[in-house]
């Protein structure tokens, strides 16, 4: 099962402790192309700002970066945040890349930076049982994590303000998607018939994802648009069941894709034995802590930085449910894991993000998991 499941990449661009923002994009375009020769299919840049550890701010700059490094692996966003730009910019932009880059580009879009994973009251009901916690397979589903406090930060309110130009409002979210697939059709109209033509980005050969952490609005305009979806169990696994089941109840069919095609997220670190991986996985905790607390994202900590950290109860609260669902070990451990939630969630591909504080280990991590992947 593990090597007809294609593997991709998800990356941050994380910037490590003492590091710089620079090194920290030299070291995802080294990961690039190390994916790339090592098998993945996919390799997708998130979008971030105000976080002082995060150096990926604009998915398209970085992937059109990594292009000109990378000669055959697919690469995208994982996503465009669409609450504070237009379609036509979106499509402008990743046409501009398509334009150099024919045929490998995916164009993952998501609704805005600051949206709870909870964005609607009536989902369709999740299929897939949890018993005890536990998805068919052994998959953790922890208990849901309240964004309530984030949301309502200062800081958030900050970034909505700088990324949002005054007085603008961000567009519905199902109409900006329509208009995005009308402007790479060329069949965008306005509603007085007037035809607008992206150029270049008309007629780009990009691939769209809808990215969703529930099966609220996202899955509903991925399913209904017959569009590819990507649940984040790494950001919310306790609605990925529910996220990909909501998408496949909302699917119709389209000229593009017949039948329901789903990706999902997970958090990785693997290295040649548990307590090595456990080791440069150190860090995580405390670099979720400081989102969860509204603080923005720090440099990832070394193994020692993290150590130093003096836990609280309300501490080990925040970043339980994140923690508890990163597969951390052996490679022979992280596929066993990783095939637990291929089978929990029926996904088509899995979307590994690995952040340590050291380059090399994070290369090498996705260097095992890819060899043992291969083998199984």
């Amino acid at each position: 099962m593990s090597s007809s499941t294609p593997l991709g990449v998800l990356d941050l661009v994380p910037i490590p402790s003492g590091a710089t923002a620079g090194e920290a994009l030299r070291n995802s375009i080294d990961l690039a192309q190390h994916a790339e020769r090592l098998g993945y299919h996919r390799y997708w840049f998130a979008e971030h700002h105000l976080n002082p550890g995060v150096a990926g701010t604009s998915p398209a700059v970085v992937l059109a970066l990594t292009a000109a490094a990378t000669s055959s692996i697919r690469l995208g966003s994982g996503a465009v945040q669409l609450g504070h730009r237009t379609a036509l910019s979106t499509v402008e932009e990743f046409g501009l890349i398509d334009a150099l880059h024919p045929g490998r580009v995916d164009l993952g879009l998501g609704r805005s930076g600051g949206r709870p994973p909870g964005e609607r009251a009536d989902p369709p009901p999740t299929v897939t049982p949890v018993v005890d916690g536990r998805a068919p397979g052994g998959l953790l589903i922890p208990p849901r994590f309240s964004f309530e406090r984030l949301l309502g930060s200062p800081r958030i309110a900050l970034q909505r303000r700088l990324l949002q130009l005054p007085g603008a409002e961000s567009q519905d979210y199902a109409e900006q998607v329509d208009d995005i697939l009308a402007l790479l059709a060329g069949t965008y109209r306005s509603a007085e018939g007037v035809e607008a033509h992206a150029v270049p980005g008309e007629g780009a050969d990009v691939e769209v994802w809808i990215l969703g952490s529930s099966g609220g609005t996202s899955a509903e305009v991925a399913g209904r648009r017959g569009l590819r979806f990507t649940a984040n169990y790494h950001v919310s696994p306790a609605t990925v069941l529910e996220a990909v089941d909501g998408y496949r109840a909302y699917f119709q069919p389209s000229d593009d894709l017949g039948k329901p095609y789903v990706s999902v997220s997970a958090d990785v670190v693997v290295a040649e034995d548990e307590a090595t991986a456990h080791d440069i996985a150190t860090g995580y905790g405390l670099w979720v802590r400081s989102i969860r607390t509204a603080e923005g994202a720090i440099p990832f900590p070394t193994p020692e930085e993290a150590r130093a950290h003096a836990w609280s109860d309300a501490d080990q609260d925040l970043v339980r449910d994140r923690v508890d669902t990163r597969f951390v070990g052996s490679p022979s451990q992280v596929t066993d894991h990783l095939e637990q939630l291929q089978e929990a969630t029926g996904a088509d591909e899995l979307l590994i993000t690995t952040i340590t504080h050291d380059h090399t280990a994070r290369v090498r991590s996705y260097e095992l998991l890819a060899r043992e992947w291969q083998r199984r």
